[in-house]
């Protein structure tokens, strides 16, 4: 398939190097050409320019935040560069408004809009063990399979309506945010009586909690090891604040989400602008007056 590919940050260039080896042929493009390299070492070609990149069958973005989203698809005039017919395939973690908004603008155009989010660090990326919820026309959806089983282990349809793909992605890395947050005051706690952080969750992630996400997020801050970050502590922030957002919108109280915030802000006041979102350990031990709770 003809496929073009915008974003290419640690996700977006292992998702795109896997549609590159799935022999579909990919064009990419990205703010800065130096992360397109490697791609175009493996048989993708560069578009100078993002219009060049969505002249095919279908185009996928992974892009950042809502505003990245809106500067390229919608202010940046891509709807009108592409054909109608085309499918775009979202990646993002956005709001619920603006995957409303995407998918009127792209019915206006005559472009399928597939709101397909996923689970998954940039490992999991890299070894095409994604986990992608989607959701849009089922044409759409039949269409682009062959991307999606290239990049994901496995697909989630959430129905016609972009929306719900994207409320539930923002609802599950509410439920990760929510999860680091339960282990790093847990661990804490157990510090300080003399139980090492490594021991209690080795016990708590091999028995209760023997699941993926308390397993990984737990080695991390067992070994305090927040960087390189799979997943930044800004863009924890960003998704607690759209799940907020989306509850308000609907008039659903999340008070966990609100002090998952002022935990976010705290981290952040503190230096851990490039850390892990796992690092929400240090301001647990911090507050407890531990070592090991300085960002530094």
């Amino acid at each position: 398939m003809k496929v073009g590919f915008i974003g290419l940050g640690s996700m977006g260039s292992a998702m795109a190097g896997n549609l590159v080896a799935a022999g579909h042929a990919v064009t990419v493009w990205n703010r800065s050409e130096a992360a397109a390299e490697p791609l175009v070492s493996l048989g993708a070609k560069l578009a100078k320019t993002p219009d060049r990149a969505v002249l095919g069958e279908a185009v996928c973005s992974m892009l950042a935040n809502d505003q990245a989203v809106r500067d390229v698809f919608l202010d940046g005039g891509l709807l009108d560069a592409m054909d109608p017919g085309t499918v775009h395939l979202n990646h993002a973690t956005i709001s619920v408004a603006l995957a409303r908004e995407l998918a009127e603008a792209h019915a206006a155009h005559g472009i399928d809009y597939v709101a397909a989010p996923v689970f998954g660090r940039p490992d999991a990326a890299a070894a095409a063990k994604l986990n992608i919820v989607a959701a849009g026309r089922p044409g759409a959806l039949e269409k682009v399979r062959p991307l999606l089983e290239a990049m994901g282990a496995q697909t989630w349809p959430m129905g016609d309506d972009p929306v719900r793909a994207s409320v539930v992605k923002i609802a599950g890395n509410f439920m990760l945010a929510s999860a680091i947050e339960a282990m790093a005051e847990a661990s804490t706690l157990t510090r300080a009586y003399g139980v090492e952080a490594a021991d209690f969750l080795q016990v708590m992630t091999s028995t209760l909690f023997a699941a993926p996400a308390y397993q990984g997020y737990g080695k991390l801050i067992a070994e305090q090891r927040y960087s390189p970050a799979g997943f930044a502590m800004p863009l924890g922030l960003k998704d607690v604040g759209l799940a907020l957002v989306a509850g308000e919108g609907r008039r659903v109280p999340l008070p966990f989400a609100g002090v998952l915030r002022e935990n976010f802000l705290d981290a952040l006041a503190h230096g851990g602008e490039s850390l892990d979102w796992s690092a929400l350990a240090l301001v647990a031990a911090r507050r407890a007056g531990l070592d090991g709770g300085d960002a530094a």
